[in-house]
């Protein structure tokens, strides 16, 4: 199978919305699919971001850095996702405010970013789809501050892990404590003893880096 016939079945099968026959021609004839290694940083940042990735395999977490040095999480990528503030960089012009790292060995489709304006301008579908990524992430913002102002932190700690095993079509998940406490923005000591509660009720079991889903 060549590049491009991967390129398109791809783009069928994930981003089905993208449903215009020449944006598709346009998207495979520009664009390439880039293989990124576990733990390998796709934008960095300060860095001017050169090419909007739509997610066809692996996760990759976006995380916002301050001037201090401080990290905070923002949200996961999954196949048949792209990054909203990627786009917003590319609009703007500005340098990039977070880091965007793979979780695992993943796959993009790059576009270059000099095709964003254009084809908004250019295609309904391609205009749709850039507006769906905004109200995508602008609703996992809303229920993520839920999250944190109603729900117990062992109850967002159940659902982010959950998430993440339906993300990876898998009950065991390849994660450290201190990862899931910076992802959820809190101390790793609070994880490991709710994760320890958790493994006592039956609902997971803790290995070295590793926890797996018992009960959903």
């Amino acid at each position: 199978m060549t590049e491009k016939d991967k390129l398109q079945i791809e783009l069928r099968r994930y981003f089905p919305q993208l449903s215009d026959e020449k944006l598709r021609e346009e998207i495979m004839r520009v664009s390439r699919i880039v293989p990124i290694k576990r733990d390998e940083t796709i934008i960095n940042y300060g860095s001017f971001v050169k090419m909007i990735p739509l997610v066809i395999k692996g996760c990759i977490r976006v995380t916002r850095q301050f001037e201090d040095g401080r990290e905070l999480f923002l949200y996961h990528l999954y196949p048949g996702e792209t990054c909203a503030i990627s786009v917003s960089c590319c609009m703007s012009l500005e340098p990039s405010p977070f880091f965007a790292i793979a979780e695992d060995d993943s796959e993009v489709i790059g576009i270059p970013v000099d095709y964003i304006d254009i084809w908004q301008s250019k295609y309904t579908v391609w205009n749709k789809f850039m507006i769906s990524v905004y109200e995508d992430r602008f609703k996992e913002l809303v229920l993520s501050l839920d999250d944190i102002a109603f729900k117990k932190l062992d109850e967002r700690l159940l659902t982010y892990l959950r998430k993440k095993s339906e993300a990876m079509n898998s009950f065991d998940i390849d994660i450290t404590h201190q990862q899931i406490a910076e992802e959820l923005n809190t101390a790793r000591e609070s994880i490991s003893r709710l994760l320890k509660a958790m493994e006592s009720k039956g609902l997971i079991k803790l290995g070295r880096n590793t926890i797996k889903i018992l009960k959903n």
